[in-house]
């Protein structure tokens, strides 16, 4: 089962206390900063007392007349500051309703041009439903609109029936133009998420649900950050082509490929960035694929490939950095798969190879610096020295 990705919750239409209420909240902090700045002024003189007189003076008199209506104008002054703070509450209000409401009437008809037929009126849908995500008033809108282009992309979809020489040409061509609809999506997710955090169109910090979609060609993630939230390619199937994470920066929340499938695909992430990421890859099967983490660098968090199956292709950490966290293959399966760790540095980080298999490949941690890693060492969980290679290793 997916996940569920969780949502910030987000404060819909006003929430003002009685003006009431205010007024006697804001005269009473008006009437204590008052006391507090005649007080301090007080000590600050010196003062000891002050000197009666048993008759006042017209300048005395003209004086409190001028202090009472300082004091009058004061409140009122007040009463306004606060009747106009929330005239303007209720126009912002009222305008982030009348641009919820053009962009619920936006997203309607968009959504029903991803729905539509013809390839083209989809590939319409999906530039609308972006621009929209862009535009949205609430961070709550813009996710809606990504889970819809997610949703699209989760969609089954028919294999392609034939070639241009096939009696199923026509259903050939539409194949291809709906997979130029899906790669559209795809583009535009990573272009979105390669603008940096505060500026227009930016889609960092949202969920990315692409769990259960197929890759059938090469996208590319490169230079993109994911912050926060939830990225998952959960059962998420990888077939020819490359998926490029080159470059990318991931922090804080979690990452997810768990019972995923490799076939005949690349996974890079060269000097890619995770900080504080939860990796998941547990559970998936590499067949004839090789992931690169070539010059990356990990930060706290967790790595796990618990229980995957590789047959074929390599898994390269070539001068990859490890500070902090954990890097496990336990019960994972290789058959003919080299896994290749040269020149990498550990720096409190443990690999783990615990009950993992190998059938016809080799475990190179040549040139690594660094703690070594553990599990390698059949039936007693000792370190393995770096620098060595392991041919043919059946690790319990």
């Amino acid at each position: 089962m997916s996940p569920r990705l969780q949502r910030r919750p987000e404060r819909r239409g006003l929430n003002l206390w009685p003006v009431g209420s205010v007024l006697v909240l804001a005269f009473a902090v008006a009437l204590l900063v008052a006391g507090g700045v005649f007080y301090s002024a007080w000590e600050l003189l010196g003062a000891r007392g002050l000197k009666p007189e048993h008759r006042l003076a017209s300048s005395t008199l003209f004086d409190l007349v001028k202090l009472s209506f300082g004091v009058v104008a004061g409140a009122g002054a007040l009463v306004a500051l606060i009747v106009a703070y929330r005239r303007q509450r209720v126009d912002e209000d009222g305008a982030l309703r009348d641009a919820t409401r053009l962009h619920t009437e936006r997203f309607t008809t968009a959504v029903s041009q991803l729905g539509g037929n013809a390839p083209a009126v989809q590939l319409g849908g999906v530039h609308a439903l972006a621009g929209l995500a862009d535009d949205a008033p609430t961070r709550a809108l813009r996710q809606t609109c990504i889970d819809v282009l997610c949703a699209y992309l989760q969609l089954p979809h028919i294999p392609d029936p034939g070639t241009d020489d096939s009696a199923d040409r026509d259903a050939h061509h539409r194949y291809l133009a709906l997979r130029t609809v899906r790669h559209t999506v795809l583009r535009l997710i990573g272009d979105h998420y390669r603008l940096p955090v505060g500026t227009h169109g930016s889609w960092q910090g949202c969920n990315l649900d692409l769990s259960g979609i197929t890759i059938d060609a090469t996208i590319d993630f490169s230079g993109a950050t994911f912050s926060e939230g939830l990225v998952n390619f959960h059962r998420a199937t990888f077939s020819g082509g490359a998926v490029g994470f080159a470059g990318a920066t991931f922090s804080g929340g979690e990452l997810r490929f768990d019972d995923a499938t490799f076939s005949g695909s690349h996974m890079v992430f060269i000097n890619a960035t995770f900080s504080g990421k939860n990796v998941y890859f547990g559970n998936s099967t590499f067949s004839g694929s090789t992931m690169y983490f070539d010059g990356a660098t990990f930060s706290g968090g967790t790595v796990r490939f618990d229980r995957s199956t590789f047959s074929g292709g390599d898994l390269r950490f070539a001068d990859t950095r490890f500070s902090g966290g954990n890097v496990s293959f336990g019960s994972a399966t290789f058959s003919g798969s080299d896994v290749g760790f040269g020149g990498a540095t550990f720096a409190g980080n443990t690999v783990h190879f615990d009950r993992a298999t190998f059938s016809g490949g080799d475990v190179n941690f040549a040139g690594a610096l660094g703690d070594a890693p553990s599990g390698l060492v059949p039936g007693a969980g000792e370190s393995l020295p770096l620098g060595l290679v392991l041919p043919n290793a059946w690790m319990p």
